[in-house]
């Protein structure tokens, strides 16, 4: 079953120190499932990974090694565009940012749920129905 992969838990999966159940349990169902990830979530990765290289949590190879060993993964761009209006409703509707509500309103509009470590993202899936993972 497809579900929607946030920065959140992508960028744990990177990170030792930010150890999590969800992003385990996001990993290990990519051995069955697919993932589907917004076009803002290629963006936002890298940036995350650029600001922790500067924070000196992780190096240029190590960034580079992760990018390669993410490249094997069944992650897969959302190609349909996002409903403009349902993404702005759903900001509005949960307090999220614009960005995170690009998440929910794929979770939404693929009836899939979302993997993230956003507590409030999170609770908005559950509240629009679709679920965490």
């Amino acid at each position: 079953m497809t579900f929607v992969l946030d920065v959140s838990v992508t960028a744990a999966w990177c990170l030792p120190d930010e150890e999590s159940e969800t992003a385990n349990r996001a990993l290990d169902r990519l051995r069955t499932d697919e993932a589907l990830v917004p076009t803002l979530w290629w963006f936002e990765l890298r940036n995350a990974l650029v600001v922790n290289e500067r924070r000196g949590r992780l190096t240029e190879a190590e960034t580079v090694a992760f990018l390669g060993d993410l490249g094997r993964l069944p992650i897969r761009p959302d190609e349909r565009p996002p409903s403009s209006g349902l993404v702005l409703a759903l900001a509005r509707r949960h307090g999220l940012t614009v960005y995170d509500s690009a998440y929910l309103e794929a979770g939404v509009r693929h009836s899939a749920p979302v993997a993230t470590l956003d507590r409030m993202l999170a609770a908005a899936a559950e509240a629009e129905g679709v679920g965490v993972v």
